[in-house]
């Protein structure tokens, strides 16, 4: 009895894996319906265990039938072409009825699913249907992906990405004087009153702003996964690629940059030029930094799985905007050079190098980053070049006026700013002059011997500031009086030595180099005492009086009282309208002219002075004491033309 039950057991386990078998060599063969049916009868001739197959398989497909009827009944539901309006619907309910929506997304699944199974079977007639019910279903969820995204982009918040960058506020000034055309644009700058150029500002390391709103990025995975499981990953990534560029071209419209041809860039006023160029620098920051980073983020989770087409997704969404920017770069390039712009310049290549670095991590286009590289190579060689036209123009500014007071000239100021604040971009500049270093180490021979051995941009910086000091030379031959010759010089070079030594170019140019131009001033000013005193210190002197100083000529004493009387009153006239900016230097050029002028006046009047005191009209000769002259002197060098008998009625 037990070994009977076992073979039963056995011939019953026997027939289901050969019923198994048999479907199986079946669906395999991939054949018409009317062969697969005379194949079962040769089955089933050889075994009438396999005579139940039929029934099996028939059962089966009308299955496969009922499961494909209410798919399709589901896809048809919501299409908006269909011609039973009591059936069709023009949106699928995303975001109204959840549920809905899950159902439509299951019944493209069991489409999917159907058609692989029919297509094993070669049911011609629900192949083409299931064909036919997937692609209006590919067509509704194109569309319906297109709207989750429009629906669901975040609009831009350029005032708080511009919130989150960290700033430096400079104000801008301008100051008057004759000047070059070359220099009449660029703005007078004053160390207390800030400059003229705002360099920009940086964003924060950590500064993420989500494009799409979260909760339908799940959404949108849902149908991106389907559409490329159904064959349309081109119309996918094409559908989303048009959608994000689109919102792209509009961030950057917010951001202040617009779509101008290289033409159009080349044609703009400098002052409205400068704007757009800081709105670039801004908007490639926050594009590359934000906007690129966000999209390659969202292409990542939209199209997980799926390596090759996010990188497709994103480079074409990206490539739009990417070379609109460098556009506009490629554009300031090659335009006109000219000295004001090299800061912007410079600004743009630093930005576009660090952006470089993460366009090159995101994008796998290798055209993209090509015309990348190609735009900074391109602004770097401007750069280069608006530098050589600024030293250009330092050498050959021709200004004919002098200044009337012998102050500052408007060069100098500018020119040390300008310097001042290249400082900032020593780095860069380093880099890219680099290659042209050889050829200037010719002209640093006569400089300090250290220097031959420092940076390209410090060895630029030397030539440059020594055709500034040539220049100053020049001009200061303009001026007839010696004395204001040197006063000219003096605060010239002092200015400069102050500009080098109270910023990063001391470091750049060495103590010995500020030294020789303190040297340089302390010249001027013994030159200046010989220029402008001596001949007042002659009438002080005993040659040419005559006798002892009890019986010296009187009519000799008091034509030299009269004389020095004369040149002081002149010099006050005079020197009062010079101006001397620097407090320090306006006090030490004070000290060293009473030191040598009031212990001679002094010594004067005590040996001849009593000669004249007992006399009649001895104050036409004698009108001051040395505590007056000294008093009168503080006047000098305030640039307020005085005139001195005004003031001494006061103390008559």
């Amino acid at each position: 009895m037990g070994t009977t039950t076992t073979t039963t057991s056995l011939d019953a386990g026997g027939e289901d894996r050969v019923m198994s078998a048999a479907q199986q060599i079946v669906k395999s063969l991939n054949t018409a319906k009317e062969v697969r049916e005379d194949m079962l009868l040769i089955f089933s001739s050889f075994d009438n265990r396999l005579s139940n197959i039929t029934n099996l398989i028939k059962k089966d497909s009308d299955s496969t039938g009922v499961r494909f009827d209410a798919a399709e009944k589901v896809i048809l539901r919501w299409d908006s072409s269909s011609s039973n309006p009591d059936t069709s619907r023009h949106s699928l309910p995303w975001e109204d009825s959840p549920h809905e929506a899950a159902e439509y997304l299951s019944a493209v699944d069991e489409l999917l699913k159907l058609v692989v199974d029919v297509s094993i079977r070669s049911d011609n007639e629900i192949m083409d249907r299931a064909e036919a019910a997937v692609q209006l279903a590919m067509s509704r969820l194109e569309d319906e992906f297109r709207l989750i995204l429009i629906r669901n982009t975040v609009p831009l918040d350029a005032e708080g990405l511009y919130g989150s960058i960290r700033r430096v506020s400079l104000s801008f000034a301008v100051n008057e004087g004759e000047i070059d055309e070359e220099f009449e644009s660029f703005g007078e700058v004053d160390s207390v009153r800030g400059c003229f150029h705002d360099r920009g500002a940086s964003l924060g390391d950590d500064l993420c702003v989500d494009l799409i709103n979260a909760d339908a990025v799940v959404e949108l995975k849902e149908i991106a996964d389907r559409m490329i499981r159904s064959g349309y990953e081109k119309e996918c990534v094409q559908t989303y690629s048009n959608v994000r560029r689109d919102a792209l071209d509009e961030y950057l419209v917010i951001l202040g940059v617009e779509k101008l041809s290289i033409e159009e860039v080349q044609k703009i006023e400098w002052k409205a030029l400068d704007e757009k160029m800081k709105k670039w620098i801004q908007a490639i920051k926050i594009t590359v930094r934000v906007l690129l980073s966000g999209e390659k983020r969202l292409c990542d989770q939209i199209f997980n799985g799926f390596d090759s087409i996010k990188e497709i997704c994103f480079s074409e969404t990206a490539k739009g905007c990417v070379m609109q920017l460098l556009n506009f770069g490629e554009a300031v390039a090659i335009g006109k050079r000219s000295s004001e712009k090299l800061f912007r310049i410079l600004d743009m290549y630093d930005v576009l190098a660090d952006a470089l670095l993460d366009l090159e991590m995101m994008i796998t286009d290798e055209f993209l980053c090509s015309e990348a590289k190609g735009v900074l190579s391109g602004l770097g060689e401007a750069a280069k070049g608006t530098f050589v036209e600024f030293e250009n123009a330092v050498k050959s500014e021709a200004s004919k006026k002098p200044m009337q007071n012998g102050e500052i000239h408007p060069l100098t100021r500018y020119v040390m700013n300008y310097v001042k604040l290249l400082v900032d971009y020593s780095k860069t500049l380093n880099l890219l002059l680099e290659s042209d270093e050889d050829e200037e180490d010719d002209g640093l021979q006569s400089e300090d011997s250290e220097l031959e051995t420092t940076t390209p941009f410090a060895k630029r910086l030397l030539l440059l500031i020594s055709s500034l000091e040539s220049n100053l030379e020049e001009k200061s031959k303009l001026y007839e009086d010696g004395a204001l010759h040197c006063i000219f010089l003096m605060n010239n070079i002092l200015y400069i030595v102050q500009k080098v030594k109270d910023s990063e170019l001391g470091k750049l140019l060495g103590d010995n180099w500020v030294r020789k131009r303190r040297g340089q001033v302390r010249q001027y000013a013994t030159s200046y005492l010989r220029a402008c005193w001596m001949k007042a210190l002659y009438c002080l002197k005993d040659e040419g009086i005559g006798g002892s100083s009890n019986n010296a000529s009187k009519v000799t004493l008091k034509e030299r009282f009269k004389n020095f009387n004369a040149c002081f009153e002149e010099i006050y006239r005079i020197q009062t309208g010079w101006k001397v900016p620097d407090p320090q230097l306006r006090e030490e050029l004070r000290i060293s002219i009473s030191e040598k002028v009031i212990p001679a006046y002094r010594s004067f009047m005590g040996r001849f002075g009593s000669q004249l005191e007992s006399g009649r009209n001895s104050g036409k000769y004698i009108k001051y004491t040395p505590e007056d002259l000294e008093n009168y002197l503080l006047d000098l060098f305030e640039g307020s033309p005085l005139i001195l008998h005004h003031m001494r009625r006061k103390n008559s």
